[in-house]
């Protein structure tokens, strides 16, 4: 696989900042992307395609007069083609109105190391052999049970690199890989269908299992097959790690960015020192983990990337900041300016939100529940109020747990409630972390959700 060298990348970012500035930018950013993804895609049960795709690109931010500019290109096989970005994001800032609190890009800070990130096994995987792993994923499912039907998934193998450049003498490059398997069935007994079942590992090494994968969404695909109606009362909830993710993301890690503190738009305003949480909750926003999904030495803005205390023993520490909401405190960007790549300006984005395992296994956290559900996913976190933390959820697919042990599946069960309250719920925590997005936390037991029978 041909990559782009560093000294190479380095050198484009350096000269369209200095370009920029020629063209009449007070200030100048140029950021540049490189990935490139193989993907082994599942449908129906068979392997359907194998795909590759090549992404490279410069987004450039120019100011003028505190006036913001910016522009992207991915033409970068055409030599004008950079600079015509360049002049277009100069232009763009003589033309916007200017914002009178910019506080200037941000400037040089040593770098930390990072560990974890790149395997060259991922970079130099062949296209046959992610075949094989999707042809693996689908025999751990069909060897667990006849009734399983896989329905969609894939295998993918990426390498990333990113780079960037200032005005203010920042100037870095990094680099990483990543590795990931998923797979979605359900199970099939007469008329009965269940709900879509999924598991899945996600990596920077190549580390994963694809048939276990294949084998945990048949089992749980299989277990959802002898489906009761649930009970409406307050219950005893466990969430499992794609639960936890999917109620988190829309609610607590908006009201930790520090852009939603200062509009007034977060319920953790000015709680700075108190008490919000469980004590069993000690979690950070961790830049610098090791394998980390969102590990990288820099973030969007070339600051340093590190671990930031959020909440400890249940008492909020901190809050995530880029460089714009950061000086408006006085303070330093904590590493949180996060890019989907070339085409976007930075957003106030967790790294790795990372939750403290605690002491239990799976089993002895179910083991401590006489009459309780459990959770493995939700739908419809997405409509969850950011502000108030209020949520209304399905949860599928979910088990009920009776005398410490899972009885049957849930159906047409919901969750309702606020993310506030459930934090401050929590007794109990598992010790099974895994990286789902930007989050990464184990199993956590939660006293008194309401659930509601449908």
């Amino acid at each position: 696989m041909e990559l782009l060298r560093e000294e190479d990348i380095i050198s484009l970012a350096e000269s369209s900042v200095n370009s920029a500035l020629k063209k009449g930018a007070d200030e100048a950013e140029v950021f540049i992307y490189h990935g490139i993804a193989r993907t082994v895609a599942i449908e129906r049960g068979q392997i359907e395609k194998v795909s590759r795709l090549i992404d490279l690109g410069v987004g450039i931010r120019a100011v003028v007069n505190k006036s913001l500019g910016f522009a992207y290109t991915n033409l970068l096989g055409d030599e004008s083609s950079v600079e015509n970005a360049v002049s277009k994001a100069v232009k763009s800032a003589k033309a916007s109105k200017p914002d009178p609190e910019w506080p200037g890009f941000p400037t040089r800070r040593p770098l930390s190391s990072v560990e974890g990130i790149f395997d060259k096994d991922v970079l130099n995987i062949s296209s046959e052999d992610l075949v094989k792993m999707a042809s693996a994923m689908l025999e751990g499912a069909e060897r667990v049970d006849n009734r399983v039907f896989p329905v969609e998934g894939g295998v993918g193998a990426s390498y990333i690199c990113r780079a960037i450049a200032n005005s203010h003498g920042i100037s870095a490059f990094d680099y990483g890989t990543v590795m990931e398997c998923s797979l979605a069935a359900i199970a099939r007994e007469n008329d009965n269908i269940t709900p879509i079942c999924f598991e899945f590992d996600m990596g920077r090494s190549c580390k994963v299992d694809p048939e276990s994968i294949g084998q945990e969404a048949a089992r749980l695909a299989v277990l959802s097959l002898k489906a009761e109606k649930v009970e409406t009362k307050q219950m005893k909830v466990i969430l499992a790690h794609f639960a936890l993710q999917q109620l988190l993301s829309y609610t607590l890690l908006n009201a930790i960015k520090a852009d939603y503190v200062q509009r007034n738009q977060s319920a953790l305003q000015g709680k700075i020192g108190e008490k919000i949480a469980s004590e069993a909750i000690t979690a950070s926003d961790d830049g610098l983990l090791r394998g980390g999904l969102h590990t990288w030495r820099f973030d969007g803005e070339g600051v340093p990337q590190q671990q930031t205390p959020i909440i400890e023993s249940g008492i909020l520490r901190g809050f995530i900041y880029d460089n714009y909401t950061a000086k408006k405190e006085n303070k330093e960007s904590t590493g949180n300016a996060t890019r989907s790549g070339y085409i976007s300006t930075p957003n106030i984005e967790p790294t790795n939100f990372h939750i403290m395992p605690g002491k239990f296994s799976p089993n002895e956290l179910i083991g401590r529940i006489d009459e309780g559900i459990l959770v493995h996913s939700v739908q419809g976190a997405h409509s969850s109020n950011p502000t108030s933390g209020e949520f209304s959820v399905v949860a599928t697919p979910a088990f009920i747990i009776k005398n410490g042990k899972i009885a049957y599946a849930a159906r047409g069960a919901m969750l309702a409630g606020n993310i506030f309250d459930l934090i401050r719920n929590i007794s109990s925590v598992a010790d099974n972390e895994k990286k789902v997005g930007s989050i990464v936390a184990p199993w956590v037991l939660v006293e008194n959700i309401k659930v509601v029978g449908r």
